[in-house]
């Protein structure tokens, strides 16, 4: 087992290395490096559990999905590649774009195959609070990178003006942080540790669903950040308005939603803070406000959701869940 994380480990570098370029140059790198992983891991897999008939009807039914996907993931690579044309990277896209999808279909449809059935979340063997943790782990790291990157502009050119850009940006990506470690991130540990049955199909839905969700939002976000280093003053043009008021607005609505779907209650401040961010994003557009005022007022918008939160949990003590050692 430590084997074969060494080896994902390696082959995840690879496709990191290999993404900047994946419709370019590097497009059979990472498909190869892609099906050596999916597959490769999942072929492992139904080795090592051998003799445990709940692990290996699941790996079994992945597999052929898994293999599809990969199918269409070499196709794409093949088709960018040999054709290099405008038309060779349309269809790339559409053959990458339908390789996602179809993960997707699968998951939430419990990869049936024909023959052997499906396999239900309701009887995957998940350790939810490990899982919780893990999925703690994507939301961290991405906001490292977001940080690194802004960090990696500045450094290109500092001034009085992008000490305060950079000071701003790094205050959005905490702000962020915040929203989703101070209260959640316990909490939510401790709600999937104690879901019995519900733990796969839960798990399903807030890690593999949701996640993704809120680490678009802070690529998003990071992009933003970028414009704002790199232009403070400049007018907010549609894509950067997008970026900077976008971004904590995807965030905060996947938040919403995962906070929605482990707790039952509806997320109010999130949701009207999501509201607010949107139709700020024309009006940035239309008055011309500069990167610098839009990205201090998703901020704004940001901490007075961690304000409710707050106070929300001061007026219900006894709902709060575990203590966060941010209190």
């Amino acid at each position: 087992m430590r084997a074969l994380l060494i080896a994902l480990m390696l082959g995840s570098l690879l496709l990191s290395a290999a993404i900047p370029e994946a419709f370019a140059g590097a497009g059979p790198v990472f498909a190869l490096v892609y099906v050596t992983l999916q597959v490769g891991r999942t072929v492992f897999a139904l080795w090592a559990v051998q003799g445990q008939p709940w692990l290996v009807d699941g790996f079994q039914k992945t597999l052929p999905w898994f293999a599809g996907t990969s199918l269409l993931v070499v196709l794409g690579a093949v088709v960018g590649t040999v054709v290099g044309t405008v038309v060779g990277g349309a269809f790339q896209e559409a053959l990458w774009a339908a390789a996602i999808v179809f993960e997707v279909v699968g998951l939430s449809t419990g990869f049936p195959v024909p023959g052997l059935g499906r396999t239900p979340a309701e009887r995957w063997m998940v350790e939810g609070g490990h899982l919780a943790e893990r999925c703690q782990a994507f939301i961290l790291i991405a906001l490292g990178e977001s940080i690194l990157v802004t960090g990696s502009t500045l450094a290109q050119h500092l001034d009085l003006t992008m000490a305060g850009a950079f000071v701003l940006a790094f205050a959005g990506s905490v702000a962020l942080w915040w929203v989703y470690f101070a209260r959640s991130a316990p909490a939510a540990a401790e709600v999937i540790a104690r879901a019995g049955e519900r733990t796969g199909a839960l798990g399903r839905l807030a890690f593999n669903y949701l996640h993704p969700v809120m680490v678009a939002g802070i690529i998003v976000t990071s992009a933003g950040d970028e414009k704002l280093l790199r232009e403070p003053g400049a007018p907010a043009t549609p894509a950067g308005a997008l970026f900077t008021l976008g971004g904590p607005a995807l965030f905060l609505a996947g938040h919403a939603a995962y906070r929605a779907v482990l707790w039952r209650t509806l997320p109010t401040s999130r949701i009207a803070a999501v509201v607010v961010l949107l139709a700020l994003v024309p009006a940035a557009v239309a008055l011309r406000v500069p990167v610098a005022v839009a990205a201090a007022a998703a901020l704004l918008i940001t901490v007075a959701v961690i304000v409710a939160d707050r106070v929300s949990g001061r007026r219900a003590p006894q709902s709060r869940g575990p203590r966060s050692p941010l209190r």
